[in-house]
């Protein structure tokens, strides 16, 4: 178990974008959700969030956590982790009232 959060320590996090159609970014931890508008994903610095259209995976590599991505990107958001929480606990909260 320490040999994966040692794993996890080593990410580097980096996003390198070329002409808003192709992006690749390192230190990803998990996909947390994804579709042909928007990604989440759980980085080293923290959950982010990508929007735009068109969007495909055209590389995943789990173990070094690398991801790149085609498509036409719009914006780019990090999130922090008690952001996406109360995100969760809200509508959990709401669909069980």
């Amino acid at each position: 178990m320490d040999k994966v959060k040692d794993l996890e320590a080593s990410f580097n996090h980096g996003i390198t974008l070329a002409e808003r159609k192709n992006i690749v970014v390192t230190g990803v931890k998990k996909i947390e959700s994804f579709d042909s508008e928007e990604f989440m994903m759980d980085t080293t610095l923290g959950f982010l969030h990508i929007k735009g259209s068109e969007l495909e995976i055209i590389k995943l590599d789990t173990y070094q956590g690398n991801v790149s991505i085609k498509g036409k990107i719009d914006s780019l958001t990090y999130m922090d982790n008690a952001v996406t929480k109360n995100k969760e606990e809200s509508f959990l909260g709401k669909l069980f009232k």
